[in-house]
């Protein structure tokens, strides 16, 4: 069940959901806007021919108040906020629509698990020939939140905490690091 603007402020109340800095201008009929922080990071492609799954590879980071995407440009940003879900509420990252019909796509990969606590790292793409400025303490998406039937467990992965952009850590998953060994069989319910 998607939560509404009432559910959502009863949870941040209860403090079941946490979200700071937040304003009321934020709250919208079924979502919480976010706004952009001032920390990026930007794939330093000088430093290898390619990129690859099973290897880390340098960026470029930078704290700016303005930033200009390039066309075709692609940057990690952070929102402003730090969230704290419950184990019972998973949320969506969703680009609002004025920011999409400006050519920029934000996150690629937008949702946030049960029990996550930090920044949202955010995948910013200009599909624009022209540069797109973003101002950072603007807002930029919106998380949806939905209540899980049951309790999960809490998040544990590798980007729990994480206090500004946080660059891929994709080299560290098991396929990476075991790649190997068999995974682990999934067992059918007794």
């Amino acid at each position: 069940m998607i939560l509404s603007n009432q559910s959502i402020k009863r949870k941040l109340v209860d403090q079941e959901l946490k979200i700071a800095p937040i304003t009321e201008t934020q709250f919208q009929p079924a979502s919480v806007d976010l706004r952009l922080g001032n920390h990026f990071l930007a794939i330093d492609e000088t430093s290898v021919p390619y990129l690859s799954l099973e290897k880390s590879f340098e960026y470029k980071e930078f704290y700016e108040d303005k930033i200009l995407i390039p066309p075709h440009g692609f940057i990690l940003g952070t929102t402003l906020e730090w969230i704290n879900l419950p184990n019972n509420v998973t949320a969506f990252v969703e680009g609002r629509s004025s920011i999409g019909r400006l050519g920029l796509f934000i996150q690629n990969a937008g949702w946030v698990d049960p029990g996550f606590e930090g920044n949202i790292t955010l995948e910013l793409y200009n599909a624009n020939q022209v540069p797109i400025e973003l101002t950072s303490g603007r807002r930029i998406c919106q998380l949806v939140f939905a209540e899980l039937d049951q309790e999960g467990p809490t998040y544990s992965g590798k980007y729990m905490g994480q206090d500004k952009a946080v660059q891929s850590r994709i080299y560290s998953d098991e396929e990476c690091v075991n790649q190997y060994l068999p995974g682990k069989l999934f067992k059918e319910f007794d």
